[in-house]
């Protein structure tokens, strides 16, 4: 139920982000969703990615510092309260969010939700309970 993620450290300069996607594209990797963060320094650009290895491996072959993770992707209806709905079945189980990031998918009627959080199996474990649906790497490939 865990999805790999990659993420990887940039200078915070123009063209980095360029750089790494192109490389990507050069080794016919497909990004399926990412979340940028950034401070004055660096940047974390966080992936999700059809051949994670793959994918890890060409990047520190081009001099980036990458690091794998793992996360959990939530399907829910592409409505009003939909995120509203998995944060208060995390809240109610005391679990806290460290990052998340979303995408909609190509039919329009869901959307991802993309979490990590401080306790992985415990969120699963609620999140299953509540009845929502935990996407595995291969069904985010998918969409």
């Amino acid at each position: 139920m865990l999805v790999e993620q990659i993420a990887v450290f940039l200078e915070n300069k123009s063209g980095r982000l360029a750089e790494i996607t192109a490389v990507l594209a050069e080794n016919n990797i497909n990004i399926r969703a990412l979340s940028v963060a950034d401070t004055a320094d660096f940047g974390i650009l966080r992936l999700i990615v059809d051949k994670v290895e793959k994918a890890k491996e060409v990047l520190k072959d081009n001099g980036f510092t990458v690091g794998k993770t793992s996360v959990i992707a939530v399907e829910v209806d592409d409505k009003t309260g939909g995120l509203a709905k998995v944060l208060k079945s995390i809240k109610n189980a005391s679990i806290n969010v460290e990052y998340m990031y979303a995408f909609v998918n190509k039919t329009g009627e869901n959307a991802v939700l993309i979490f990590r959080f401080e306790k992985m199996d415990e969120a699963i474990e609620t999140l299953q309970k509540d009845g929502f649906t935990i996407l595995t790497r291969e069904q985010i490939c998918a969409l």
